[in-house]
């Protein structure tokens, strides 16, 4: 894993280019929020990209959708729950660039769904503190979404 640096060390560099050809992936994703305030986090299945991670659930937008129907089909396809656009508040995005693509990914906080949670594809979930999601290795686009979910939650 590279290292990140911060704005001043960037600064310092030549302007990047802008990578070619990547193509932009959006992805709608929930932090799922319980009463205790704690959130779900499901991780990545064995056989899929980036397995074994730990990510907020939700999946691809695909063509035609909102970020919030996309969000209400996959939770409902992932952890068997049923939700309405209104349940999803956004708190945040992650943008980040992949090897293969770039990822947009808009961050909704969800409070209120129906049913219970059970994952559908064989994944583990777990209800974490936000201050604790540090401890979970995550993909790299997740990661600075705690930083926006744990500063205002």
């Amino acid at each position: 894993m590279r290292k990140k640096m911060n704005c001043h060390e960037a600064l310092a560099l030549p302007k990047p280019q802008n990578p070619p050809n990547l193509p932009v992936l959006l992805v709608a994703a929930a932090a799922l929020v319980n009463k205790e305030g704690k959130v779900l986090l499901a991780q990545r299945p064995e056989g899929k990209s980036m397995a074994g991670l730990w990510e907020f659930p939700g999946g691809k937008v695909d063509a035609g959708e909102t970020p919030e129907y996309a969000l209400m089909r996959e939770l409902e396809e992932e952890l068997g729950i049923e939700t309405r656009e209104c349940c999803f508040s956004p708190i945040g995005f992650a943008s980040h660039t992949y090897d293969d693509f770039h990822l947009l990914m808009p961050l909704f906080v969800c409070r209120i769904w129906k049913g219970e949670i059970n994952p559908q594809e064989g994944q583990a979930v777990k209800w974490v503190a936000p201050q604790d999601m540090y401890d979970y290795p995550m993909p790299e686009a997740d990661i600075p979404l705690i930083y926006q979910l744990r500063d205002r939650l």
